[in-house]
């Protein structure tokens, strides 16, 4: 059992390994030991106990009998190695064990110190060293530890005996404690003891074992569950639980212990950035109880082991490829590395050391771009509350209410409750956040006024988090912490019964979907040549999806471009009639349909906007989504309605006629009612005035421009559900094309595809595909574009803007991976993109495939999507370069794997050779090289 399955040992005569283990299996800070006796760097030896023992302790509340056998033989091989043994008498070997699961979570497990110290071999460390004093602090220190880790015994208890012995000494400081005085603490830590009917053992291998079941159980305290809730960690096998002989920094003043990063993790310079305490052990230095020094002075103080460590360092950082974390500990001049790790960083700094540390020529510009997440890029991107400020009493004292993330961000600024306040306020130089019980289109001025949005109901991609998302405007919506009332204009906490007004100024998380009572200072970090840099790099990668925009304005196409959009995969049509001025124009035609001069308004208005997409876009292609909404949808609420209302929008003063209209267009079930290619098969008309306003706008920016105007229109078809449906409007748009080309005399080039979203058109994918206009014998059908937020909500059955309610509690009880309307549901939803996919290209070869619903911006989805060879993925313009990031890792992180499988094939195939080889010669028979 010394090395199994279970146990890894490290350091001292433990075998190196030849390949680097499992991190999931080990856990970062066991992979970091293994890595660190590999190339020889001194490490205490020690063993780690893999996390598929963390399971099985969750289940069991034990470890398997042969495993706590191993744990004895790899103690007698440390002893052999270290010529010591486990809590002698005379010179006591010590261990610390330590939690490390394959992510870090700083600070969220646990760990003791000094395992095998009681009451007679505090006085063999003492003989041994020579120095009492330092025996009986490490004996203090665990006694408390061991108290509070293994037995719950809260920290206060022993540090208000602490505080009292150091009182009675009149000591100012920690090291002005005498061996008398320690010695009274230990006995005083027993009493505490004592007061919670607990007991310490005084058996090292006792203690050891209550040790190591404490550091696997902290895997599920409060504390760790919900660091992993707030950082989405997900499907890993628990904590690894690491044991380690234990060297010591508070032996003297030729000893210390510190951390320190490799590079400043704030901003990225490459200059060791870190901290360290003569005479002291590792929770001192965080523990803020002495001031630590900077780790630049220790040159000053331990130079041999300053250069030890600068050399360690550097080598670990060669190795990785990447900025380290590490702890280390200096025991009477000697250097020991306790742990590496890559180090957490800001987005400032990831970005810059992912540069460059590629013009240092340590890692490869793929390599590098596997240094950056994706959530560095939104730091980049949007404004923040500073890590000061979020650790702030303000702020954390500050919480009253968390509903769901909807757009990254921070905002501040007073409470309004209607768009029309909104804007008036916005006009006045005045910042605000528009609340809301659930947002609507009529919204959408307030909602862009709005320095944030918080809304009482509504989804991850309900109306309000996708526009927000659309303008990278922070959002925390379906906050159902709270009550809104537009009517009385107030915010009601819940829980605490809190109300705030119009004209209260408030804070808002987007990030996290938090929101503060306080004003908290919101930070804009400036984006960095570095940080384009890192992007030609994800979009040179060989075979990456391209990234294109969801956008509806040329303000909106002209920012994806800047961000880098290779096009617009998807502009909603229905985005174009919101404004003021044309609302009235079409709900007119809406409740007349037989009034041609509104339709004929709406086609010029939106010749305009379609122009400036083709300008914004030039020589990119631009796709349009012909109007998909339910028709209701643009119509005033029964309260809106009065005879002003009614006058506009030709019911004269007879607002019981126009509210008796309003009824009749309702629909109980509207996103599976009139909407989409219904519309445009039951009211042609419609289409054809689309068709010829994209047309049209193309022809006029091709004549304005010649030469230099390249518009490459993609009329795409929404809803479709049959192979009738998309040939109906899929002809219309054809002859619609050639009366348009044949009256401007331009060959206005356009592709003609559909919008997967409807499960019924993903598995006659191939019929859809194979369709030819009978008239020319040419396909009717180029492109397809899924469109995973319906595709997700009619294959799973759930309302996205009604799922608030219940999916938060599938994810904390594991029935939900993830949200299905941030994350792709490979199994379900996935499925049926693949198989859509392979059937549509088995129909046409060079069938354009992509995503355009809120999915294409999600790192996670995009991972899947590349592995479907999709061409690309549109997002909406401000998560255009999270998505460019995503879409290169994909696609780096597909090529490594497959050079890994290679790589096992190759493995294979030689085992076998010399298998085959040894079989031969046993046999007498010639050997063949191969």
């Amino acid at each position: 059992m010394v090395n199994s399955k279970y146990i890894y040992p490290f350091g001292g005569s433990a075998p190196k390994p030849d390949e680097d283990p499992d991190k999931q299996i080990v856990g970062g800070k066991g992979l970091g030991l293994q890595v660190m006796s590999k190339i020889g760097v001194d490490v205490p030896p020690g063993f780690t106990l893999t996390t598929p023992l963390c399971q099985i302790y969750q289940k069991e509340n034990d470890l398997p009998v042969d495993v706590w056998n191993g744990v004895r033989d790899n103690v007698v091989r440390i002893e052999r190695d270290m010529g010591k043994t486990f809590g002698s008498s005379t010179d006591p070997l010590l261990f610390s064990c330590r939690s490390g699961a394959a992510m870090s979570m700083p600070g969220m497990m646990d760990t003791v110190l000094n395992i095998g110290l009681n009451d007679t071999s505090v006085k063999g460390l003492a003989k041994a060293t020579g120095n009492e004093r330092f025996a009986w602090d490490s004996y203090r220190r665990l006694l408390d530890m061991f108290g509070e880790v293994v037995l719950g015994i809260p920290h206060e208890d022993f540090e208000q005996r602490f505080d009292k012995v150091k009182a009675d000494a009149s000591a100012g400081d920690d090291l002005d404690l005498g061996v008398p005085e320690l010695k009274t603490l230990c006995n005083e830590y027993k009493a505490v003891y004592e007061i919670e009917g607990k007991h310490f053992p005084m058996d090292p291998y006792e203690q050891l074992r209550a040790c190591v079941k404490a550091v696997f159980g902290s895997w599920m305290t409060p504390r760790a569950v919900k660091y992993r809730e707030i950082n989405n960690i997900r499907n890993l096998l628990g904590t690894a639980t690491n044991i380690q002989t234990m060297v010591f920094g508070n032996m003297g003043d030729d000893s210390g212990t510190g951390v320190a990063f490799s590079r400043n993790p704030s901003t990225g310079e490459n200059i060791m950035y870190g901290e360290y305490l003569i005479n002291a052990q590792g929770e001192d230095v965080v523990a803020g109880i002495r001031t630590p020094l900077p780790i630049l002075r220790m040159e000053e103080e331990l130079p041999e082991a300053y250069a030890k460590f600068l050399e360690n360092v550097d080598k670990l950082e060669h190795y990785f490829k990447d900025m380290q974390d590490v702890e280390f500990t200096v025991e009477k001049g000697k250097l020991w590395m306790l742990q590496c790790r890559n180090g957490k960083r800001t987005g400032v700094a990831a970005i810059r050391i992912a540069t460059e540390l590629v013009v240092e020529g340590i890692c490869t510009t793929s390599e590098a771009l596997l240094r950056v997440e994706p959530t560095h890029v939104e730091q980049l991107l949007h404004p923040t509350f500073s890590p000061e400020a979020l650790k702030s009493e303000m702020y954390t004292k500050g919480v009253v209410a968390k509903g769901l993330p909807g757009s990254p961000g921070a905002a501040v600024g007073k409470l309004v409750f209607s768009p029309k306040q909104a804007e008036e306020m916005k006009n006045e130089g005045e910042s605000v956040i528009l609340a809301r019980e659930v947002t609507s289109p009529e919204d959408v001025g307030g909602m862009w006024a709005a320095s944030g949005i918080l809304t009482a109901r509504g989804g991850m991609t309900s109306h309000a988090a996708v526009v927000a998302r659309g303008w990278g405007k922070p959002c925390v919506c379906g906050c159902s912490d709270i009550i809104v009332s537009e009517v009385n204009e107030t915010v009601t906490i819940k829980k605490t019964s809190e109300v705030f007004a119009a004209g209260d100024i408030i804070s808002i998380n987007g990030a996290t979907g938090e929101v503060i009572k306080n004003p908290i200072e919101v930070k804009t970090p400036s984006l960095t040549s570095d940080l384009g840099l890192i992007l030609e790099w994800a979009d040179k990668e060989e075979g990456a999806m391209k990234v294109l925009a969801n956008a509806d304005s040329g303000p909106d196409a002209t920012q994806a471009a800047d961000n880098g959009a290779k096009g617009i995969g998807l502009a909603r049509t229905e985005h174009m009639f919101f404004s003021p001025e044309r609302l009235p124009v079409v709900r007119r035609w809406i409740f007349h349909t037989e009034c041609l001069d509104d339709l004929d308004s709406i086609k010029h208005f939106q010749r305009s906007d379609f122009k400036e997409l083709f300008a914004a876009m030039n020589g990119k292609p631009v796709t349009v989504r012909l109007l998909d909404p339910p028709l209701h949808e643009f119509l005033p609420r029964p309260e809106q309605v009065h005879e002003k209302v009614a006058q506009e929008l030709g019911f004269g003063k007879d607002v019981k006629r126009m509210l008796a209209r309003i009824n009749s267009m309702h629909e109980e079930n509207p996103m599976l009612g009139l909407r989409g290619c219904r519309l445009g098969i039951v009211k042609p008309e419609f289409t054809k005035m689309q068709v010829e306003a994209i047309l049209s706008a193309a022809a006029d920016f091709m004549e304005e421009g010649p030469g230099t105007a390249d518009p490459r229109p993609r009329i795409m078809i929404p809803l479709v559900g049959s192979i009738a449906e998309y040939k109906n409007q899929a002809l219309i748009i054809k002859r619609e094309a050639e009366r348009i080309r044949k009256e401007r005399g331009i060959a206005i080039p356009f592709e003609m595809g559909t919008m997967i979203e409807v499960p019924r058109a993903a598995l006659v994918s191939d019929q859809i595909a194979a369709l030819m206009d009978d008239k020319d014998g040419m396909p009717l059908c180029t492109f397809f574009s899924y469109g995973t937020n319906d595709l997700t909500q009619m294959t799973m059955g759930i309302s996205r803007d009604d799922s608030n309610g219940f999916i938060p509690r599938y994810l904390d009880m594991g029935i939900f991976e993830d949200d299905p309307f941030q994350t792709i549901d490979e199994e379900g939803v996935g499925y049926l993109v693949k198989h859509s996919a392979m059937l549509g290209r088995s129909a046409n070869l060079v069938m354009s495939l992509s995503v355009c619903g809120e999915h294409g911006g999600d790192p996670k989805s995009i991972e899947f999507f590349d592995k479907l060879d999709l061409d690309y993925v549109s997002c909406s313009p401000f998560r255009v370069p999270v998505a460019r990031l995503a879409a290169g890792q994909a696609r780096v992180k597909r090529r490594m794997a497959n050079a890994k499988e290679e790589e096992k094939d190759r493995a294979i195939a030689a085992n076998q050779v010399e298998q085959k080889r040894q079989v031969n010669f046993l046999q007498g028979n010639p050997v063949v090289v191969q």
